[in-house]
């Protein structure tokens, strides 16, 4: 395994923080405020609009896995295997995420609006979305081949994001929200348009800086085999670290993306605060950065696994607490949020890194390593949990009752609350009894990978 002589340093760790930048300033936007875009605006049933984002996740099941076996198949060029498809397909993914929130045509028929709701998300989730994240999340094993440093990309990554959910969940409450006549905070259609063109322009800034700043140092080799779907599905299904990290990352996104998208709903429907919204936003890059500084340690003291189960847990019992709690004071609920918020992200800081065990592990196990095939995998269970999250919460909103007629009636709003408490406490408990039961890499088989795969490139560059 031939390496680039350039040393790994801050560069490439900030450059890679902003690839997740980018990535999550279309992705964030689109779990947080795309159903309440659709529901309010376009007057789209939130039943429907979870529907269709669970229905486009089965669309992802082809898609993810034919863009890692291109990624995988690709001939390195000068700027390595994965960089070049950032490049090329930045453009593409803005101007998709753009045109979802397409508020000019809110007067349309309801079949138009929702045709082009269809027909957007799966170009920006399905297409272009997966051709540049498939690239992205795989090139973590090529900028550097030291299972610290990854570590260290693995935190740099979850900030990228969390300053991306962060900036989304700062600006957009202050300047999406109008008050009525009535006292309510209601969705503008227009300033939602305007809002997601301003984030698909810095998220191809961001795409950007992560090419130009990133340097693919350990050489990834083209795959050059013949395709077999038979074969490749088998060693999916037999990958136990694969299948467990799949497990988990359902969990994961379904209690972080339920998060996410309640809190446009509890703020101003419940609680009448998207000030409120707006603090939150800034607590969960604040609980992340502070993470971020003794994470890596955590995990080298007591293991990803073991760090991600003791997180999950704690945060299940905040949420609970929340829950019995029933308070009707937005900023104490925003502080308990903010402890939840530890527990998300003592498991977000350190999920990539458990990736690239996944890929050491198999590539021990095989001898063959196939980074953009089993990240494809991987991405692909994320969607399932991002599904998840909206079937689940389009659902139970449409159980409760909600529609924009309904939004403000307290038995609405008093099962909003009910939702964004319980559903986050169910999927806590739910990803620590995965990551305990499902997934094997615990402490003690990652260091022994980590040997193994040393020895073996040493031997490589004698």
């Amino acid at each position: 395994m031939a390496t680039n002589t350039k040393k790994f340093g801050m560069v490439d760790k900030l450059g890679y923080m902003f690839g997740d930048f980018g990535n999550d300033l279309t992705f964030i936007l689109s779990s947080m405020m795309l159903m309440k875009f659709y529901s309010d605006v376009m007057g789209v049933s939130v039943a429907l609009v979870g529907t269709m984002m669970m229905v486009a996740r089965f669309v992802d099941a082809f898609t993810d896995v034919a863009m890692g076996q291109i990624v995988d198949r690709s001939r390195p060029g000068k700027k390595g295997k994965f960089l070049p498809w950032i490049r090329r397909m930045c453009g593409p993914v803005a101007v998709a995420s753009f045109l979802m929130y397409a508020s000019w045509f809110a007067d349309m028929p309801m079949g138009f609006k929702i045709g082009w709701m269809f027909v957007t998300y799966l170009l920006w989730g399905s297409v272009f979305y997966t051709s540049i994240n498939i690239p992205y999340g795989s090139m973590a094993s090529a900028l550097s081949a030291d299972p610290k440093e990854r570590a260290q990309l693995s935190s740099f990554r979850t900030i990228g994001a969390t300053i991306a959910g962060s900036v989304i969940g700062i600006v957009l409450p202050l300047i999406v929200y109008y008050q009525d006549e009535a006292g309510n905070q209601i969705l503008s259609g227009p300033k939602t348009t305007l809002a997601a063109g301003i984030f698909s322009v810095g998220a191809v800034i961001c795409y950007l800086l992560c090419y130009f700043m990133s340097t693919e140092r350990v050489k990834v080799e083209q795959k050059t085999e013949k395709f077999n779907f038979k074969e490749l599905v088998k060693g999916l299904v037999t990958n136990k670290a694969l299948v467990g990290i799949v497990i988990c990352s359902i969990l994961m996104l379904l209690v972080q993306l339920t998060m996410q998208s309640m809190s446009t709903y509890v703020y101003p429907n419940y609680f009448g605060n998207v000030q409120a919204q707006s603090v939150a936003g800034v607590v969960g890059l604040v609980m992340t950065l502070l993470l971020s500084t003794v994470v890596v340690k955590l995990q080298v003291k007591m293991g990803r696994k073991e760090l991600a189960i003791a997180g999950s847990l704690f945060g299940a019992v905040i949420f609970f607490i929340t829950w019995l709690t029933h308070t009707k004071n937005a900023w104490l609920y925003v502080g308990l949020y903010a402890l939840a918020y530890l527990g998300l992200a003592a498991f977000s800081l350190i999920c990539w890194a458990m990736i690239t065990d996944v890929i050491d592990d198999t590539e021990v196990r095989t001898g063959e390593r196939s980074d953009g095939t089993i990240y494809a995998v991987y991405s692909f269970a994320r969607k399932l949990g991002q599904a998840a999250s909206a079937g689940v919460t389009g659902a139970l909103l449409g159980l409760i009752g909600y529609s924009a007629e309904t939004a403000f009636e307290p038995a609405v709003t008093e099962g909003i609350f009910n939702l964004a408490c319980l559903i986050p406490t169910g999927g806590f408990i739910l990803l620590a009894a995965a990551l305990w039961f499902f997934y094997p890499l615990n402490k003690k088989r990652v260091e022994d990978n980590a040997k193994i795969l040393a020895e073996k490139a040493e031997k490589a560059n004698k």
